[in-house]
């Protein structure tokens, strides 16, 4: 029997700067070859803009404020997964398969990511990253087992040590190429201005885009030699969006609507596609399980407290059930399929970058409407310290407008940091999220804007998100107090000026919470 492998490529904050997306400047062949042989969805997000987040979002199938994985994995934050959720490593572990990493892993601890095969490195040359991947494929071949493996590409990561150069001037396998490239010719996005120092950056940054294509095709060439291409299920995708102000670390869709291209030799209908269904990094997990035919209830043997049951648990603690679906089902398709089929909404979920960046935000996107839960609007937007520091924000602070403003594309910077509790964008019309509906009159917007608020709070519920506040106060820690009678104000914080409940409309604790008027 045909084994059913899995290749998992991840970009670090690539964009859709890539040429099957619509980029006329950007060279990216082997993506774009790829796509032209599996499915490129199109309308494919990221549950947070953040790279460890993200990560663990597609190991685990669940959101960050879910798996515990609230901001990046490094040594000060002391930010990892729960020990008690289950991975993709763990569960394919148990299923009789190679797991392997090679290149960034940015998820932890280890003992919840389990991979048998872990070679971690922040090596920008991806002939050497290849390399290491067809020893890989050699050792399963050898092994006679199947193989799900996941590479992580540092490119096209900003270089932290310096301020715009992203590893473009490190030494590389004679293999990899540079890429001739002058700012002219690059494209910047609407929601960039442009500047000087913008086409600068952007310029470096293709350099390493073109590095990550290169990267890919070297793998898929060895994947190719290894006769191993028509059993692999191939997944190319980023973590969140370009590395720039106004996308990553943000749930605008700069930072989270990013390329997700998908190969499946078993479904030949799939070749060429370009699918406009939504589908969520969630989705990958299940959709890996589906792939691979693994009933994850057959797997699950170790009993703990209260009768669960789970692959990884700790104590009474037990992984909650994926959100995702699989999305193997709508692969082929081209055409929308009925929302009765298939989702037409997504979440989003995103609480720290890196450990200063505490800015709690929820978000719901559906086809036509986006709407944001600002958690903790009363903060500043905060900066991730490779963003703050780039030539590009240099020149958006630097150049204001005739009007005395700095712009970040059709956004003003002051509006950038500052912004209110509730965002509503129309992205058919305003596709950059700029012109917020939220406080709108009119009565359709407004029933719009209550039936999404109810829409992201249920979900909140489902998944015991701690971040579903009323009065400024987390009504997941407030259920111990159910049984004494207290009452909230249903409204998102607290009112300084009026802290009273009488009068007020409140949510009581009884069984759940319930709104109740007050004398």
């Amino acid at each position: 029997m045909t084994h059913k492998n899995i290749l998992l490529v991840v970009a670090d904050d690539l964009g859709k700067y890539v040429g099957c997306y619509g980029s006329t400047s950007v060279v990216t062949p082997s993506i774009d070859s790829l796509a032209a042989t599996g499915t490129r969805f199109d309308l494919a997000f990221a549950s947070t803009a953040s790279c460890s987040g993200s990560r663990s979002t597609i190991y685990t199938g669940l959101h960050t404020h879910e798996n515990g994985q609230y901001g990046l994995s490094v040594y000060r934050t002391h930010f990892q997964t729960f020990p008690h959720i289950e991975t993709a490593p763990a569960v394919f572990n148990k299923a009789g398969y190679l797991t392997g990493i090679i290149g960034k892993i940015h998820v932890g601890p280890d003992d919840v990511y389990p991979w048998t095969h872990r070679q971690e490195s922040e090596s920008r040359d991806v002939a050497w990253v290849a390399d290491q991947c067809e020893d890989f494929f050699g050792k399963a071949k050898e092994d006679d087992k199947p193989f799900f493996l996941t590479v992580g590409f540092v490119d096209p990561h900003r270089d932290v040590r310096t301020r715009g150069r992203f590893g473009n001037e490190q030494e590389f396998d004679e293999r990899v190429k540079g890429l001739e490239i002058t700012e002219e010719q690059v494209e910047v996005p609407a929601w960039l201005p442009d500047l000087p120092e913008t086409r600068g950056e952007l310029k470096e940054y293709y350099k390493a885009i073109n590095r990550t294509d290169q990267g890919v095709g070297f793998i898929l060439s060895a994947l190719e030699r290894q006769g191993l291409s028509d059993s692999t299920l191939v997944i190319f995708t980023s973590d969140n969006g370009p590395p720039f102000i106004n996308a990553k670390t943000t749930l605008y869709d700069a930072g989270t609507c990013l390329p997700f291209i998908v190969r499946n030799p078993f479904i030949p209908s799939s070749q060429g596609i370009a699918n406009p269904n939504m589908v969520s990094w969630i989705d990958i997990f299940p959709t890996l399980l589906d792939y691979a035919e693994i009933d994850t209830s057959k797997l699950k043997t170790e009993t703990v407290a209260g009768g669960g049951v789970s692959i990884y648990a700790k104590g009474n603690q037990v992984s909650p059930p994926r959100r995702g679906h699989s999305f193997l089902p709508v692969i082929d398709r081209a055409d929308i399929v009925p929302e009765s089929e298939w989702q037409h909404h997504v979440f989003g979920s995103h609480t720290f970058h890196e450990l200063q960046n505490y800015w709690p935000t929820r978000v719901l996107r559906t086809r036509k409407y986006k709407y944001h839960r600002n958690i903790a609007w009363r903060l500043d937007f905060p900066f991730a310290s490779d963003l703050y520091a780039s030539y590009t924000f240099e020149g958006i602070r630097n150049n204001p407008n005739e009007n005395g403003d700095a712009m970040i594309g059709s956004r003003s910077l002051k509006n950038y940091l500052f912004r209110p509790a509730e965002e509503l964008f129309d992205l058919e019309n305003d596709p950059d999220e700029i012109n917020n509906l939220a406080t709108s009159e009119d009565p359709e917007i407004r029933k719009i804007l209550a039936g999404l608020r109810l829409t992201l709070e249920t979900w909140q519920q489902e998944t015991k998100d701690l971040w579903l506040f009323r009065d400024g106060a987390s009504l997941s820690f407030l259920e111990r107090y159910k049984d004494d009678g207290l009452q909230i104000p249903d409204r998102f914080d607290i009112d300084v000026d009026d802290p009273t409940t009488k009068g007020k409309r409140v949510l009581e604790v009884t069984t759940k919470w319930e709104l109740k008027e007050l004398p």
